[in-house]
Parts: structure tokens; sequence; C-alpha cells
């Protein structure tokens, strides 16, 4: 069995099909929409080829018409483009992100997995990097043998007592300072994070004829380019 697992796809169809496609099944962390300049076209590539999807705090925002709560340097990036997510998808989409969700148990080849888009205690919102301690404070189901998170958009693997947590970064807006769609594979027992080169410009070009203003969309289009979280503006 050979799993492609991946998170925050947020609109970036370029990114989305630049993952590999030679897999037995594919579960996806949440946060498909915002961000990006294709919302409904992602959400459609989920609904078809995922087995497993839960809810993220962006999905959530759209779905419920709520703050998204995202961290200062991003909020008037996921306002603008919001409202254009809002604006392109139908009320059966909106209500597809709603229906999602929160955490999902998974068992495959005698290995349970537990999925949620941020962290267990709080499936939607707290932003936890790999160091955090409060990993070790979660209480997962018996049997669990790992945690599978997104959120950060930083690909990570912890291993801990007994069982460990992997963050397959984000595929369509990555942080970790390189312009590629993250994500992870589990095959035999044995998980691996990968990336996937992806035409940055084709995005980039889409996001520039959004309405958006020309701030939001220079913001965007660093993060797309950079793998990086732009600077403060004055």
């Amino acid at each position: 069995m050979r799993v492609l697992i991946v998170s925050d796809l947020h609109g970036n169809l370029e990114a989305a099909r630049a993952l590999p496609t030679d897999v037995d099944r594919i579960w996806v962390l949440g946060d498909l929409v915002n961000y990006g300049p294709n919302p409904a076209e992602v959400l459609e590539f989920v609904r078809q080829k995922a087995a497993v999807v839960v809810r993220g705090n962006h999905d959530h925002s759209i779905g419920f018409d709520e703050d998204p709560r995202c961290s200062a340097r991003f909020r008037l990036m996921a306002q603008e483009t919001g409202r254009y997510t809002r604006s392109v998808l139908p009320l059966e989409c909106r209500q597809y992100l709603r229906d999602l969700p929160l955490q999902a148990t998974v068992e495959v080849e005698g290995n349970r997995f537990l999925l949620c888009h941020a962290a267990p205690s709080d499936p939607l919102f707290e932003y936890r990097p790999e160091e955090s301690s409060r990993w070790m404070a979660d209480e997962v189901a018996p049997g669990i043998g790992m945690l599978l998170a997104g959120h950060t958009h930083i690909p990570f693997q912890r291993v801990l007592k007994s069982w460990q947590v992997v963050n397959p970064g984000s595929v369509g807006q990555p942080k970790h300072g390189r312009a590629e769609a993250c994500y992870a594979i589990w095959q035999d027992g044995r998980i691996s994070l990968e990336s996937a080169a992806y035409d940055v410009e084709e995005t980039v070009a889409k996001l520039r004829r959004l309405p958006l203003s020309a701030d939001v969309f220079a913001d965007l289009a660093f993060v797309l380019r950079n793998g990086s979280i732009p600077a403060a503006r004055a």
C-alpha cells in the first residue's frame, strides 16, 4: 500500500497537479481553499481523488463564513482571497467543506493513523511547531502509531514515546524556504517527506488576474516564489 499524504493545498491547482499519481490512496489534512486562484478546481481534485479528507481552518472559514484566525501577517491575504473564494464556490461546495470531519482515524495493514489539520486538542487553529512540548501531552486513542497534521506549512517528522507525528508541509503555499509542492509518502510501514517542482509563475499569473489589492498580490507572490513569509510592511 502506497499512500500520498497532503495538506494545505490552498487553491493552487498547478501544485496539486504536480503531486505523484502512482499511489493507492490519498489522504488530505485540510485547507483545500483560500490564498490560491483555483479553489473550485482544487476542491474538485480532492473530491475525485482523496479517500480521506479532514477540515482545515480555511475550509471552516469558507464553509461557515467565519474568521480563519490566521497569523497577523496573513490576515489581509486571507480576507481578500476569502472574498474571492466565496464568490466562485457554489453553495454545494461550501456545504462539502462544512461537512468535512475535524479528525479521522484510519487503519492500513495493521497500522493506525490519526489525521487532523492542526493538533488533536485543537484540530483547526493551533500553530504547533515540531519542537513543541504539547505533542507529548496529546491524548490519542490506544493503538495510534502516527499522528498526521498540517497547518504550519513546514514539513517535519518527530518520534515520541509510542508514536510519531508527521507534518507533510504544504502543497500550495510552502513556508520551508523552497518553491515546491510538499507531501509525504507512507509505504510498507515507512514514511518519507518529499516535494515536487511545479509552475509557480503560472499560479502567480493567475493571482495577478484576481480582484486583489497590489500589496496582497505582492505578498502572495512572494510566499509562492520564496517559500517563506514576507517581511512586515511599514
